[in-house]
């Protein structure tokens, strides 16, 4: 019985992915390569704004035409937002909302009538199944959110704060590298609350604990909020996680105004956050820093747009991504008033991704001529990420076939659409 996963948005969500392929596979189902046609099809699919929604619909149609004969599921998050209209389409053959998501194998195998069980190790192929193709494994550490801000519906679609055990998530961190993988992405909501509901243990302790009793190579923490951070947590990555701990920081800032930032109920200021960045980049100066912004927000007026401009300018970022505000049915922003034009709100997006755009390359070329080491993926290995989270490929002239998970040094040289260029030392 082979099957087929595609996962939509946040690190979560492939977190989330990888977990149900290993327990597909732990009983005895088969990872469908690209030549072969799937028995089965899972969309774990994202709702934070429209645009996901309509992916989510347009990729279940597609895997509907495309494999006429299979079970086409729809899980994740927009099928907990929206079970009853996915239940209606008629290119899907079971919704499984996040509330079910620790049974979707069980609810699959019972719509299949597939009763077949094997052990992991028997069944497991490679560790590009393990993965799901990728070379880096993400791990949950935490799910749900208690901040309720006003335009998220993440509180809503994944519940209330948990932490998983420590000891579990280092028993699942050491299964991984022993299956050779190289890289750990620690994911969750709200990271920086980790260990609230759980004795003796915080995010702090827990890095320091998979550091001490794992051997992962790198370990990369996939977002903090701004008011997360501290001395304690920035001064791990010069000490006990220094060349393990990946320089890369994602911390999300939606506004530049203080009072949108209000409005969406977040728990600081532009100042705080200028601050923020500042403290990262004086300990480490070679990490980078990537933001997520929500553009047109209600009531952002032409001020406020230009105030997120102007803290943007003094933040020394790396990347970000742009979303225009989406309405989301459940959230206390759908009902407010002074809703922006859709022409506004593009408007707005593009000069915000334009500033973006320009760190994006001014930090790529204060990169130029340092050594960085790189973790190779996709088909042909040719093409992976540094430390701090720069996208380089390999150079054209360089006919070496990387293995599987290979962390290799390189020389960053040139930026070529996007992509930074580089050699092997």
């Amino acid at each position: 019985m082979k099957f087929l996963i595609e996962t939509h948005g946040c690190k979560l969500n492939t977190a989330d992915s990888q977990a149900i392929s290993n327990q597909l596979i732990n009983n005895g189902y088969q990872l469908s390569k690209s030549s072969d046609t799937p028995d089965l099809f899972i969309l774990n699919s994202c709702t934070v704004t429209h645009v996901a929604d309509k992916k989510a619909r347009q990729a279940l149609n597609k895997a509907r035409r495309q494999f006429p004969k299979a079970l086409v599921v729809a899980a994740g998050c927009y099928s907990e937002r929206s079970y009853e209209d996915l239940e209606q389409m008629s290119s899907i053959d079971l919704v499984v909302p996040n509330t079910k998501k620790n049974e979707l194998v069980s609810i699959i195998s019972s719509a299949l009538g597939y009763e077949e069980v094997k052990t992991l190790e028997e069944n497991l192929n490679s560790n590009e199944d393990l993965l799901l193709g990728r070379t880096r494994a993400s791990i949950k550490i935490q799910e749900g959110c208690d901040q309720v801000c006003a335009y998220c519906i993440v509180p809503k679609v994944r519940g209330r704060e948990r932490s998983i055990p420590k000891e579990k998530i280092i028993k699942n961190i050491n299964f991984f590298v022993n299956k050779g993988c190289p890289e750990i992405i620690l994911t969750g909501t709200q990271l920086g609350s980790y260990g609230f509901d759980l004795e003796n243990t915080n995010l702090i302790d827990l890095i320091k604990s998979i550091l001490n009793y794992t051997d992962v190579k790198r370990l990369r923490i996939s977002s903090i909020q701004p008011s997360e951070f501290s001395e304690d947590l920035l001064s791990i990555w010069s000490n006990e996680g220094k060349r393990r701990l990946c320089q890369h920081f994602h911390i999300p800032l939606q506004s530049g105004s203080n009072q949108i930032l209000k409005s969406m109920r977040r728990t600081y200021t532009k100042e705080e956050f200028i601050l923020c960045a500042e403290k990262v980049k004086a300990e480490l100066p070679e990490s980078s820093i990537t933001t997520d912004i929500i553009c047109g927000y209600p009531g952002e007026d032409d001020y406020s747009h230009e105030e997120t401009k102007e803290t943007i300018e003094k933040i020394e970022l790396s990347d970000g991504h742009v979303f225009p505000y989406s309405k989301r049915e459940g959230t206390s922003a759908f009902f407010m008033k002074n809703q922006l034009d859709p022409k506004i709100k593009s408007q707005r997006s593009a000069e915000l991704r334009n500033i973006i755009q320009r760190k994006f390359i001014k930090f790529r070329k204060s990169n130029y001529g340092k050594t960085k080491s790189v973790l190779w993926e996709g088909k042909n290995r040719k093409s992976g990420l540094t430390d701090n989270y720069i996208r380089v490929k390999a150079n054209h002239d360089d006919n070496s076939n990387y293995p599987f998970s290979s962390i290799e040094d390189v020389r960053l040289e040139k930026l070529e659409n996007n992509v930074v260029i580089s050699k092997l030392i």
